[in-house]
Parts: structure tokens; sequence; C-alpha cells
């Protein structure tokens, strides 16, 4: 099998988010996507925060939307040549994630999440796959991913689970921070995993970036994003770097060009003469 297919799902997990440089509204400063841990500045220490409340509120709440589509160039690197790829990306809400990706205006691959599964089918190779979620977990090395994690992932909203007893909460000069309590247990049907996690927001409660490492095994992800911007009433990030380490490792780096909240059509069909590829 070539690699589209893994492209194709890899990106519908994490299409949407994107790295940020957090330019922003109401501040002049520029700050970067990841934060310094130390720091001669007193200002830098990290603080507990009071107001838990409204950080919660803001950092789990979800934005109220119907329809969104992304147009997005797409660089993957894995260490053999993927031309840049542009895709578009449609998030329909609580329904269906739907991608379509072309290189040098040639079709390549389609591909739609929904709560039931993942489908996609490689047009260079004639193959096409019909999973679960396990194939994306699989593919970004955790094990929890579902379509409604799927969806934060791609709108740049806090993905994992988090809660005032299993994490500690402290704020800096560049914003809050967010580290598990040791390690978190993830229990799925398949498998039980432990990860350590950490999670960045900027002053304005725009998520910068998630680490988690798996604590018995090389397997680490962390997504972070950057140029966050309000569209349509809503905060979306403009880039996302997604950085995957351990049995694989590879990077994708997404920049979001256009924001769109029409509706549109989401044509899937798979041709008769495709090979279907069996997951493992």
């Amino acid at each position: 099998m070539k690699n589209w297919i893994p492209f194709i799902l890899l990106l519908l997990v994490l299409s949407s988010c994107k790295t940020r440089n957090a330019a922003r509204k109401n501040t002049n400063k520029i700050q970067d996507s990841t934060f310094t841990e130390s720091s001669n500045n007193p200002k830098d220490a990290n603080e507990p925060v009071r107001d838990k409340l409204t950080f919660y509120e803001h950092v789990l709440i979800p934005p109220k939307f119907d329809q969104i589509k992304i147009n997005s160039k797409v660089n993957v690197e894995t260490g053999s040549f993927i031309p840049t790829l542009d895709a578009t990306i449609y998030i329909e809400n609580d329904q269906k994630v739907w991608m379509n990706l072309t290189a040098l205006f040639i079709g390549v691959a389609r591909g739609i999440a929904t709560p039931e599964g993942v489908r996609g089918l490689d047009r260079t190779s004639k193959t096409y796959i019909d999973s679960d979620f396990d194939y994306l977990n699989t593919l970004l090395n955790v094990n929890f991913i579902d379509y409604k994690s799927l969806e934060k992932i791609l709108m740049g909203r806090t993905f994992v689970k988090i809660s005032d007893s299993r994490f500690t909460l402290t704020k800096n000069a560049q914003g809050f921070r967010m580290v598990s309590n040791g390690t978190q247990r993830i229990e799925t049907d398949e498998k039980a995993r432990e990860y350590e996690i950490t999670l960045l927001y900027d002053e304005n409660y725009d998520l910068l970036s998630v680490h988690l490492k798996d604590v018995l095994s090389p397997d680490e992800l962390e997504i972070s994003y950057s140029n966050w911007d309000e569209y349509n009433g809503i905060r979306l990030p403009k880039n996302v770097k997604i950085i995957i380490k351990g049995s694989k490792n590879s990077q994708i780096l997404m920049e979001n060009t256009k924001f769109d909240f029409s509706k549109m059509e989401t044509p899937y069909s798979v041709p008769g003469n495709y090979k279907k590829i069996e997951i493992k």
C-alpha cells in the first residue's frame, strides 16, 4: 500500500489544529508556542490559578457551529519525499469530518470520518480502507481517539480529559500550564495505557500545545497550535504542527488558508475496481 492512506487518516485526525505564534487582538506581544520552564524573571514563575472556573469554562465548553470548511496547505515529513498537499476539510458538527487531498491539482485521496469509524480511498494505488478508530490511534501512537476527540483536535480544543483532581494548573507571564499529577491511566475496550500529559494555553485561553508521553514505551504525541484568530465568532488556529515519536516518527505541518461556514456537498464513493486494504 502506498503512503496516501495513512496520511489521509492522520490528516483527518489532526487537520484543523494549527501551530501558533499567538499574535493577538488585545496584545502586541508575540508569544512562542512553547513555555520557558525557567527564568530569572519572577513574573515567569508558575503560580497557582485562583479563578479555575473561568479557565475551565474557556477551555472545555465547545464552540457552537453547524459546519466549517477549511482550505489548508499540508506538508508531511517521514523521511521520504511527499509533495505539498492541498486539503479541503469539512466538519459537520457531531456528524462527520470529510477531507479531499490533491497534489499538483491532481486528486490523490479522499476520506470521511463519522462516529462509526473512518473510511478512505487512495487514487494513486486504487485501494481503500473501512475501519474503526483503532487505526487512527495506531497511527498517532495513542489509544483514546474517537470521533468526538477528533472533532476537538480539528477545532484546536482540549481533546484529553482534564480535571482539578488529576492535574495541577498554574499561570505565568506567558499563560497557563496544566500538568498531570503522576501518570494518567486511559482505558479503552482494547487496552489501557498510562501517560504523562502537559497542556499549555496562552493568556486568552487558546490552546498552544498538548504533549503526551506513554510511560511504558517510547511513544509520544505532541500537537502545537499557533496564529489563532476569530472567524464568524469562533476562535480558530491557522497553523498546526504534529510530531509523532516512538515506534514510528513523522511530522505534519498544516497552514489553514481559508475558513468558510457555508454548507457543502461531501461526496464519497469507492470505485468497483479498488481493492480493500485490511487493517491489522
